[in-house]
C-alpha cells in the first residue's frame, strides 16, 4: 500500500528506510561513488543501474551536460527522523562540493542532488498500551513534492523491487 504525503506533515517521525534519487552533471564518476559510500555508512543499500539522462531543462539557445541518475534504497542501521536525514543530505551534498547559487545564463553544474522519493516508517507504538496504532509499518509514504516520479526515477524504483510487505 502506498501513500502520498508532504514531507513537512512527516517531518519529526523517525524512518527505517527510504528510496533516494541521486543525480549529478558534473564528474559523476567521482561524485556518485562518494556518496553511495556516505549513505552505506547509515546502513544497508542496494543500488539501482546508474542511467545516463539529458537535462530536461536544456534547449538548443542553452545546452546543459547529461545527468549520472541512480536510485539507492537504504535500509537505515538506525531510525532517524526525516528531518535530520535531510539534512544529512543536504550537508552530503555540500561535501560533494554542490554550488547552490549560480549566475543567469550560467551553466549549472550540479556535483551531488539527492532526493528523497519514499520513506518507510517505523513501528509507531502508543506509549500507555505499547499496541501498534492504526498505521502498518509495512507501508511506503511517497514524498508528494516528488510524485510523478521522473521515468528515470520510476525505472530505479521498478528495478530495486521494493518490497511492499
Amino acid at each position: 500500500m502506498l501513500t502520498q504525503c508532504a514531507p513537512e506533515t512527516v517531518q519529526a517521525h523517525p524512518v527505517v528506510e527510504l528510496v533516494l534519487a541521486l543525480g549529478s552533471n558534473y564528474q559523476a564518476d567521482k561524485y556518485l561513488p562518494l556518496a553511495r559510500q556516505r549513505l552505506a555508512a547509515l546502513g544497508e543499500v542496494r543500488l539501482s543501474t546508474a542511467f545516463q539522462n539529458p537535462d530536461f531543462t536544456a534547449t538548443l539557445e542553452q545546452p546543459k551536460p547529461d545527468y549520472t541518475n541512480q536510485c539507492v534504497h537504504l535500509a537505515l542501521t538506525t531510525p532517524v527522523s526525516l528531518q535530520l536525514l535531510q539534512q544529512t543530505f543536504r550537508t552530503l551534498e555540500s561535501d560533494c562540493h554542490r554550488c547552490r547559487q549560480t549566475k543567469p545564463n550560467q551553466v549549472r553544474r550540479v556535483t551531488m542532488d539527492i532526493d528523497i522519493l519514499m520513506i518507510k516508517m517505523a513501528d509507531k507504538k502508543n506509549s500507555l498500551s505499547k499496541n501498534l496504532i492504526s498505521e502498518p509499518v509495512s507501508n511506503w509514504i511517497i514524498m508528494a513534492d516528488r510524485y510523478p516520479f521522473k521515468a528515470h526515477e520510476e525505472a530505479g524504483v521498478r528495478e530495486l523491487t521494493v518490497s511492499t510487505d
